[in-house]
């Protein structure tokens, strides 16, 4: 995914600094780790950018949480009924596992997308000190 860098999709999936992209925003990096699935560094060691812009920042990822549930729904319905043929009541029963099952990779992906719309790559601070003295 390395050829991606520098693009918010980047970011988006690896869970990234949006800015520098160079470590992980999450100080876990399994999003299944439940008691600490959303805990997030203050700040970004390579680049310093603070994550939480201002007090309950996050709480508009709720918002891009919507729709990325519905695309793991959709999805899943779609399989499920249109391609494996699967009763509609099968089906509700799937697109509940797979909704409950995906919430901590739905709720990191909603941040990441969230931050990712105010923040932008700069690739000054992708650099690392040696990059920069020897460029």
């Amino acid at each position: 995914m390395s050829f991606l860098k520098g693009t918010k999709v980047y970011s988006i999936f690896t869970g990234n600094c949006p800015v520098c992209q160079n470590e992980s925003m999450y100080t876990v990096h399994n999003p299944y780790k439940i008691s600490s699935t959303l805990t997030m560094n203050e700040r970004c060691s390579h680049c310093n950018t603070k994550y939480k812009i201002e007090p309950s920042f996050f709480f508009g990822a709720m918002y891009v949480s919507y729709p990325v549930g519905i695309f793991f729904g959709g999805t899943t319905f779609f399989l499920s009924y249109f391609l494996l043929h699967l009763s509609l009541a099968i089906c509700y029963v799937l697109i509940v596992t797979v909704m409950v099952i995906a919430l901590p990779i739905i709720l990191r992906v909603s941040r990441n997308i969230w931050i990712n719309l105010f923040m932008k790559y700069n690739k000054t601070k992708s650099l690392t000190t040696r990059e920069k003295v020897a460029g």
